[in-house]
């Protein structure tokens, strides 16, 4: 809705405070060019995720990770880079670890439970972070902008976080398999089979039925308004 639309562009204007560098660029080239469709991509990627997100989020991030990385690596190659030495391999490999593999992880499952314009927006909190890890450093000022961008990242998620919709919507049949306790969406017989304690995960069953609460876009509610 309205408020969430307005929560992502202050989070969007502080991205842009953060990367302004004072004065506009050289114009248009075919690095910006390529930079944009990468953002296109990465847009129409998240989409398309959010559709699988029921999955395991490790195996997701698994297959993702190999496909990335060897078309990447099989590119630098092609081009005529070569592997650095074992200690760069190792430290690359636990950076990709913590900054690909657990971040697109915890991506998927928060896909899985705030929806794709939600996590996207969060997700876009990365260089905020950045800029405040960098204020640590001697010589680096807590400036003015970086103030500014501060202050809109944070009223964009404020916007997102105290927004409520609720409304009456309709949950068709479904049948899957995700980690889940029973609650009123997860009411279901158990067979032998499956796992006891909860949360649990087992394929299981959805019936369709009709009700109103405060919800978000998550994997049960992806109904049209």
């Amino acid at each position: 809705d309205r408020r969430i639309a307005l929560g992502m562009l202050a989070i969007l204007v502080g991205a842009a405070l953060l990367s302004w560098s004072g004065r506009p660029g050289g114009g248009y080239n075919w690095g910006s060019a390529a930079i944009a469709g990468a953002c296109l991509s990465w847009a129409v990627d998240n989409n398309l995720t959010r559709k699988i997100s029921g999955s395991d989020p490790r195996q997701i991030a698994m297959i993702k990770g190999l496909a990335a990385g060897t078309v990447n690596t099989g590119l630098g190659l092609a081009l005529g880079g070569r592997l650095p030495g074992m200690g760069a391999l190792l430290g690359a490999g636990l950076l990709g670890f913590l900054g690909y593999g657990l971040s697109l992880t915890l991506f998927v499952l928060g896909l899985r439970n705030l929806g794709t314009a939600r996590t996207s927006a969060y997700f876009s909190l990365a260089p905020f972070v950045g800029a405040m890890v960098a204020l640590l450093y001697p010589g680096e000022p807590l400036t003015l902008r970086i103030a500014l961008a501060g202050g809109l990242m944070g009223w964009g998620i404020w916007l997102h976080l105290s927004e409520r919709h609720e409304h009456t919507h309709a949950h068709e049949a479904m049948d899957h398999d995700h980690l889940h306790v029973h609650d009123e969406h997860h009411q279901h017989a158990h067979g032998p089979s499956d796992p006891p304690g909860e949360p649990h995960t087992h394929w299981h069953h959805h019936e369709p039925f009709v009700h109103s609460h405060p919800h978000y876009p998550d994997l049960h509610h992806r109904h049209r308004h």
